[in-house]
């Protein structure tokens, strides 16, 4: 396909069904096996590449290492691929065209001051981003992020309504996706994609209702951000605790065979 034609089969999936259940890929080989096993698609997690390459998230890493791990997923598999570009690293119509540039076919935006902690960009402000990442004409599938519920921003009592009224003003300016992440009770997944005007993405975190509810609820999109990169560590730490005790049984008990993880990359 081209990248064309992987930004269009990107927007078509989410308009389902089934549901489009992302995996969040942080280097090559981690991509190669989410496409082995069928998914339709792949993300990239900011977090995920950022703790390989040493940094915290939060857009401590610049913009080009970032994008030099996407491109390299982007050409490492046949599907679309979708970046997680943070708030854009303070100028997100440069980083849109730069996603564009490593192959990638989509981007997170997110609308909080990487500069003010958790602090929301003024909404407006968001709109007139989005409109001018669409007016560049790019194969770009945008997901338009609000932190409202992950950051615990604002009242308890009105954060349904603003997490609202914000995704629905980024998807008339443009926005392709609806990115609400920090939901987690069916009750309130539910309000925000019958409320939404656009496909409703969800972060995978425990205690979320299944996938499959989650498709019942209206959910377009499942992502599960730097989840298995944390859960692959946690397996990395356990073997170096188990070796560093004089115990090689873990790193033996389920490994890829060396013949067949080299053959992804000939």
């Amino acid at each position: 396909m081209t990248q064309a034609e992987k930004a269009y089969r990107f927007r078509e999936l989410h308009a389902g069904p089934p549901i489009l259940v992302l995996p969040n890929a942080w280097e090559v080989a981690g991509a190669k096996l989410f496409q082995q096993a069928g998914f339709p698609a792949i993300a990239t997690t900011s977090a995920g590449i950022a703790n390989a390459l040493g940094y915290p998230d939060g857009e401590r890493i610049s913009r080009d290492e970032m994008l030099d791990v996407v491109a390299r997923i982007a050409r490492a598999v046949d599907l679309p691929v979708t970046a997680d570009v943070e708030a854009g690293y303070g100028d997100p119509v440069a980083t849109a065209k730069a996603v564009a540039a490593a192959g990638a076919v989509g981007m997170n935006l997110e609308d909080w001051h990487a500069e003010k902690g958790d602090t929301l960009v003024d909404i407006d402000q968001q709109c007139a981003l989005i409109r001018q990442i669409r007016g560049l004409g790019l194969p770009i599938v945008v997901n338009a992020r609000t932190d409202v519920f992950l950051a615990g921003i604002g009242d308890p009592e009105t954060r349904l309504q603003r997490t609202i009224e914000r995704l629905a003003a980024f998807h008339d300016a443009g926005a392709d996706s609806l990115f609400a992440p920090g939901v987690r009770d069916a009750a309130t997944i539910g309000a925000l994609a019958r409320a939404l005007p656009g496909p409703l993405n969800v972060l995978a975190t425990p205690g979320m209702p299944s996938i499959a509810e989650l498709e019942k609820l209206g959910v377009a999109r499942v992502s599960v951000g730097s989840g298995i990169a944390r859960a692959v560590l946690a397996v990395t730490r356990r073997i170096a605790n188990d070796l560093r005790a004089g115990s090689c049984d873990s790193m033996f008990a389920e490994q890829i065979p060396y013949a067949e993880l080299n053959r992804f990359f000939e």
